[in-house]
């Protein structure tokens, strides 16, 4: 699969960021994670603000289980920041992170050349995370649409793809980033790093802990 044309590489990208935070934390025996804390401050409000910087055209976060406690959250960070930030609520978040993505890339109205498409459980990743992939998607050869970060073999995230691949993933019903990416390598520019924060999320009580995280 060839998309025609190269995608526009420079220093100017706009970028949008859609932000999964739909999950139940089964496995944290039903917790929020985006509301957990690190340093005083919830995991959403320490993403939200540290993409500040970076001007995104757009900010789309999806809720699902939790929605009222996670939305109220970024209605405050609204009030306090003025940030333009989009919510769309998954109904049906049990049919798991899946439907979270694609109706995420549904919901998107901008005009952007990228999308970030993030985690709201990885408390290590700030902009510096962030425009590290931007430089790799600029310095990326022709045909080159996506950059997944890999850490000691292990794919981490958030992953970065240009507003064509996006389109192709939308022109598929049921497509999804994950599954396209397996089906259409030649389009990833894997980004090679030793930066752990590219892997370290919350799963279990333990890597609350391990995280310096503040429980609920």
């Amino acid at each position: 699969m060839t998309i025609s044309g190269e995608s526009f590489k420079n220093p100017k990208l706009r970028l949008a960021v859609l932000l999964l935070a739909a999950g139940e934390g089964s496995r944290l025996g039903g917790i929020p994670k985006a509301l957990l804390k690190k340093e005083g401050d919830t995991l959403l409000r320490r993403f939200l603000r540290s993409i500040e910087c970076l001007n995104p055209v757009e900010t789309l976060v999806i809720t699902g289980f939790y929605a009222d406690a996670i939305e109220a959250e970024i209605h405050s960070i609204k009030q306090k920041t003025g940030n333009s930030i989009s919510i769309i609520k998954n109904l049906n978040p049990e049919l798991g992170q899946s439907s979270s993505v694609r109706l995420g890339l549904e919901s998107l109205k901008s005009d952007y050349d990228v999308l970030l498409v993030a985690l709201c459980d990885q408390p290590n990743i700030g902009v510096s995370e962030i425009e590290d992939l931007l430089e790799q998607f600029n310095q990326a050869g022709f045909n080159k649409e996506i950059v997944l970060p890999m850490v000691n073999g292990g794919r981490g995230n958030p992953v970065l793809f240009s507003k064509k691949v996006i389109e192709e993933i939308l022109a598929t019903p049921k497509m999804v980033c994950r599954p396209f990416m397996d089906q259409h390598p030649a389009l990833v520019k894997v980004f090679e790093t030793n930066n752990q924060a590219y892997l370290l999320d919350v799963d279990t009580q333990a890597d609350i802990q391990k995280l310096g995280l503040d429980p609920i």
